[in-house]
């Protein structure tokens, strides 16, 4: 069959970005609202902290260590199938969470079930994007990751008007069916490459070379988690996922610990996801033109930065202004790292090599909020936690800062 190269407006591309959006924009936004539940679970449960975040880290353990496996058949297969399929679990555990009784519940309808459906999120958002854009990748990522701080802006926000209006039972269970409903209908218009469609990429970018490969280039999985480079990316993810996940999930109970009112804690994380939006695209822009490296290696010192701040915050004024350099920090450092990864090892194995540096990430977003959860259940402040933060991120950025270019075939 011969291919079809088309251009112009109606290029399926724009479609692509705008379901990776749709994907990132529920998918983290359901996740960051876990935070407004900690105080309804408390009151009700009276649970720890420590109990409470353990779910959320098994949700985010499984995102990664599933994400290798969904990385792998996307590569072989696509994403339409996966998406549906993990769209089903996403919201199901959602809605279970409704009927929540005991702890042991909490962890399988949160932790496993919900973290089944997050495990595609992000490998399946970031790889289709990487296959579907090269000269644009990095201003089209950041567009696509913009959709992760639109969810954390707005559907934290609706959670928590919900539970005011309606209980913490009813808005999981709303929450749990709609995020289901469009998720499904969004993996519907999802395809692994344009190549599959007979298109190039870059919409009409690329498409004035009719001699423009399909083929995915760059290094196969073997040989590029033979490199350093490839280790040194995973260590980094690890160390910055910890502190940007320790953080995301204990702000709200943090701010409601210093007495700031529960509108105006769930307000700090919604400004953490308006502000992270600006810092998604300017990242995306960035990278295209400074490289992803230099980008992650900014967003870690803006990060140490905030959470230096964060230790003597202790009015509504000082969250705000917290919430806003960290908003920029969680945007660049997701935003770049897929791009990274594109740019020292090819898109050939993209979906495997970032679903394992996704899942080395994971294992840091799972221990910090954790970890975090259990200092402040000993000690009753979350200062000693925050300090194990900025450590994390100082040696996150010196990683960074030793990244070498990898030669390809």
């Amino acid at each position: 069959m011969p291919r079809i190269y088309r251009t112009g407006r109606d290029h399926y591309s724009h479609v692509i970005a705008a379901s990776c959006f749709g994907i990132q924009a529920i998918g983290i936004g359901t996740y960051a609202s876990f935070g407004v539940l900690f105080h309804p679970l408390i009151t009700e449960f009276g649970w720890s902290r420590a109990t409470i975040a353990g779910a959320s880290s098994i949700a985010f353990f499984l995102m990664g260590l599933l994400g290798m496996v969904v990385g792998r058949l996307n590569d072989r297969i696509g994403p339409r199938k996966l998406m549906t399929g993990t769209a089903v679990c996403f919201g199901l555990g959602c809605f279970l969470m409704s009927r929540l009784e005991t702890v042991w519940q909490l962890y399988i309808f949160w932790g496993i079930i919900f973290g089944v459906g997050l495990s595609s999120i992000d490998v399946i958002a970031m790889t289709t994007t990487a296959r579907w854009f090269v000269k644009k990748r990095g201003m089209v990522t950041g567009i696509v990751k913009v959709g992760s701080g639109a969810g954390q802006m707005v559907i934290p926000f609706l959670m928590s008007l919900l539970i005011i209006r309606l209980g913490w039972r009813n808005a999981c269970a709303i929450i749990g069916i709609s995020v289901m409903t469009v998720l499904v209908v969004i993996a519907q218009m999802m395809r692994r490459d344009p190549g599959v469609m007979g298109l190039l990429p870059d919409a009409n970018e690329l498409a004035e070379s009719k001699d423009a490969p399909l083929a995915a280039e760059g290094l196969s999985r073997c040989e590029a988690v033979n490199t350093r480079s490839f280790w040194i990316i995973c260590s980094a993810n690890l160390l910055l996922c910890f502190s940007l996940m320790a953080i995301m999930v204990h702000i709200v109970p943090f701010a409601i610990e210093i007495k700031i009112p529960t509108t105006q804690a769930a307000g700090v994380l919604a400004t953490i996801g308006g502000v992270s939006m600006a810092g998604r695209f300017a990242s995306g822009l960035a990278i295209d033109r400074i490289g992803s490296q230099r980008v992650m290696m900014v967003c870690a010192m803006l990060l140490i930065t905030a959470l230096l701040w964060l230790q003597i915050a202790t009015t509504p004024w000082m969250l705000y202004l917290f919430a806003a350099i960290y908003g920029v920090a969680l945007g660049g450092c997701f935003t770049a790292v897929s791009p990274l990864v594109a740019e020292l090892f090819g898109i050939k194995s993209h979906g495997a090599l970032f679903g394992i540096v996704a899942f080395i990430g994971t294992l840091g977003g799972a221990v910090g909020p954790f970890l975090t959860g259990s200092i402040f259940d000993f000690t009753g402040r979350y200062g000693p936690a925050i300090w194990i933060c900025v450590l994390m991120s100082v040696l996150g950025f010196v990683l960074i800062s030793m990244l070498k270019p990898v030669p390809k075939k």
